[in-house]
């Protein structure tokens, strides 16, 4: 037994060992360095020597022995957690549970995504392609009792040539937990806007996010939108459209376990006189039917600069119909779902549509069209699917056709 590890096992119990004068082992003289140590040790029950009353000092310990010391030591109520862990699987084996220790290492929850996706767009008879792998690792960390940390790191390969271009990328970090009965998100975060749908905007926001009730939830944001182009400025669908600050207000009532409504506003501000603004209403209706149906309407009203220079419609709606759906903890689930888009012009400022690349130029205008999907739990927490848009714009009615397919891991 090392010298170090002798003097830190008995720090660890909390108790002078001057108290134990008594020559518990022959080998071990009155006078020798480790003498006060190895008594409290074998006051304490921790260290037995052998039978013929030597402790045997110089003899390599194997790592069971190591561990049925460290055993006797937690029982005892000593702090050695970094003891544990070096033989957690030696206690293990002995059937030794270290509440404590698990209990450090419940403190940060480690999960993840991986990712993997092809994209085909078709455009006045021409179609792009694209794929790419992406990998997310989320760490949740409790903080107390009602406030969490959560940060998340991703990576991004693009398939689409032979070099494999990829990053990686811190993109959130923040805080999230309650103060008395308002649930506060603060920090860089995932965020949809008021139409609790992604149409809108669906992307990261650095800000504060504070929400209130359950059968009737209030809510409020404000920050700024993920800068996410080379010029320092968000990449908006809108195109003029670069906000450095994002605000809004919404309600969601559910007034039945069938019916619920929602209403909201979000709007859109950047440096006045540089770029153009967006202010955004919306209003809907969500119906379930049945034991796996669930329809939805909204109506979107916009107030866009950018808009109004594209003449495009201000007023639009959307409808939706969806059937069950895919659980990854349920192999076997699936769902289906369709939606009818008559957008209104500058409504897309950020939304979190896999195909929102190709809506670039008719963002302004407006978009009409069909959208459908199917998904698939092949195994537990894999899950495949597949999307389709066929939109046009409401006023040049160019038209983008737009395949998304992706596969899912979880862990």
């Amino acid at each position: 037994m090392k010298k170090s590890l002798v003097l830190a096992m008995a720090m660890a119990l909390g108790v002078t060992a001057s108290a134990y004068a008594a020559n518990p082992f022959s080998d071990v003289p009155a006078g020798h360095w480790a003498y006060d140590s190895i008594s409290k040790l074998a006051a304490a029950g921790i260290i037995e020597g052998y039978g013929d009353d030597t402790f045997r000092g110089d003899r390599l310990m194997t790592r069971y022995e190591m561990a049925q010391i460290v055993a006797k030591a937690l029982a005892k109520g000593a702090n050695v957690d970094k003891l544990a862990a070096e033989f957690a699987d030696e206690l293990d084996a002995l059937g030794v549970r270290v509440a404590a220790l698990e209990k450090k290492s419940d403190n940060v929850k480690i999960t993840g995504q991986f990712r993997y996706h092809y994209t085909m767009t078709k455009h006045d008879g021409a179609k792009t392609h694209g794929s790419k792998l992406r990998s997310r690792i989320t760490f949740t960390g409790k903080v107390n009792d009602t406030w969490d940390y959560v940060g998340m790191l991703q990576n991004e390969q693009d398939l689409r040539d032979e070099v494999g271009n990829e990053g990686t990328d811190f993109q959130r970090a923040y805080l999230q937990g309650r103060l008395g009965g308002v649930k506060v998100v603060a920090g860089r975060q995932d965020f949809v806007g008021t139409t609790f749908d992604d149409l809108v905007y669906g992307s990261r926001m650095d800000g504060i996010k504070i929400s209130y009730g359950k059968k009737i939830n209030v809510m409020g944001y404000y920050g700024k939108p993920s800068h996410t182009s080379d010029a320092g400025k968000l990449t908006t669908r809108a195109v003029g459209a670069h906000p450095d600050k994002m605000f809004g207000v919404g309600v969601k009532a559910d007034f039945t376990d069938a019916i619920g409504l929602h209403a909201g506003y979000d709007g859109f501000k950047a440096d006045k006189g540089v770029d153009k603004d967006a202010h955004i209403l919306n209003a809907g209706l969500d119906f379930k039917f049945g034991k796996d149906f669930k329809l939805d309407a909204t109506w979107l009203h916009t107030n866009s600069d950018a808009a109004k220079a594209a003449n495009g419609s201000s007023n639009g709606m959307v409808f939706g119909l969806g059937y069950k759906g895919a659980k990854a903890s349920t192999p076997g689930s699936w769902g289906l779902g369709v939606k009818y888009y008559h957008a209104p012009g500058g409504a897309v400022v950020q939304s979190g549509w896999s195909s929102t690349d190709p809506l670039h130029p008719i963002a302004n205008e407006g978009f009409k069209g069909l959208y459908a999907k199917a998904n698939y739990a092949v195994a537990k927490n894999m899950v495949a699917q597949v999307e389709y848009w066929d939109l046009k714009g409401r006023e040049t009615n160019d038209k983008y056709k737009t395949l998304w397919t992706h596969f899912v891991v979880t862990f």
